[in-house]
């Protein structure tokens, strides 16, 4: 009699050869679902800014005459230009005091370090109706010796409060890259400690200020929340703007066209950076491999 012989399954074995096609494709509608999820948004703003009827429930044919528009809606130019002065200014000034905050929180002791820390998130982790309506009150108080203090300076310092935290969060992480000597260097050679911070400090750092830069701009364009509540009369942001003109039921698809506008430039100014960035990292090797094979 002939003997049965064993299988791959008397052995425990299980074909998963099905499992794992169906795992290939859920993984692939799930990433196509997490793409669109983020993406379907700025795609409809897009489509409505090329729709020639102003009513967004139908689609006549294509039109570029609301990005001509932009400039002949006055109140609308006004409220971009309010966004950009602040935005522009409190970028600026985050910039700067960010960077030299975070150079002296490096200079700290850790332990000190991680308290200024602590404190240094709390804006970013705060909830912005919080902050928002605090900074109200604050400013409220100064009002008995500044009567017309709502308006710009208020935008800005509002601003200004939420948007440091990034720059220093985007800072000291090169700064905890670099060689804890590199200032001390400096100084022994002879070069005075301003233009050490300036010229040898900086430029070691400099992709972490530029990346806090564009990260206070965004979050200081997108603001909505708290500039809401530290607004003056008649000193309206896009976003208040926006909000305000939904009320009326009246808003103009030229905002559609400048969105769309506002994220084509981002995304440009992301791969020009990407692009300088991969360049510099192509000549640094090259160098690295010029200077190898001399030695």
């Amino acid at each position: 009699m002939e003997k049965q012989r064993a299988t791959l399954k008397d052995y425990g074995y299980r074909d998963f050869t099905v499992m794992n096609k169906i795992y290939q494709i859920l993984k692939k509608f799930l990433v196509v679902f997490i793409i669109f999820g983020l993406y379907i948004s700025i795609i409809v703003i897009a489509i409505q800014s090329l729709n020639e009827s102003r009513i967004i429930s139908e689609f006549t044919r294509l039109s570029f005459k609301w990005y001509g528009n932009i400039f002949q809606e006055e109140e609308l130019m006004q409220a971009i230009k309010n966004t950009f002065l602040v935005s522009g200014i409190a970028t600026v000034l985050a910039t700067f005091l960010g960077t030299f905050f975070a150079i002296g929180l490096y200079a700290l002791s850790k332990k000190v370090r991680v308290i200024w820390m602590l404190l240094n998130n709390v804006p970013i982790l705060n909830a912005d109706i919080v902050t928002g309506f605090s900074l109200m009150l604050m400013f409220r108080l100064l009002m008995v010796v500044f009567p017309n203090i709502f308006g710009l300076f208020t935008l800005v310092m509002a601003h200004l409060f939420f948007t440091i935290p990034y720059v220093v969060l985007s800072v000291m992480p090169k700064l905890k890259e670099t060689d804890p000597n590199l200032m001390d260097a400096a100084l022994d050679l002879g070069v005075r400690p301003y233009k050490a911070l300036i010229k040898v400090v900086i430029p070691a750092i400099k992709a972490g200020i530029f990346s806090g830069m564009l990260l206070a701009l965004t979050m200081s364009i997108d603001d909505f929340v708290i500039s809401y509540f530290n607004t003056g009369a008649g000193f309206d942001n896009l976003s208040i703007w926006i909000y305000a003109v939904i009320g009326r039921r009246n808003l103009t698809p030229s905002v559609y066209a400048f969105s769309t506008l506002l994220t084509l430039f981002t995304l440009l100014g992301l791969l020009i950076y990407s692009f300088l960035q991969k360049q510099k990292k192509g000549r640094k090797n090259e160098k690295n491999n010029i200077n190898g094979r001399a030695s």
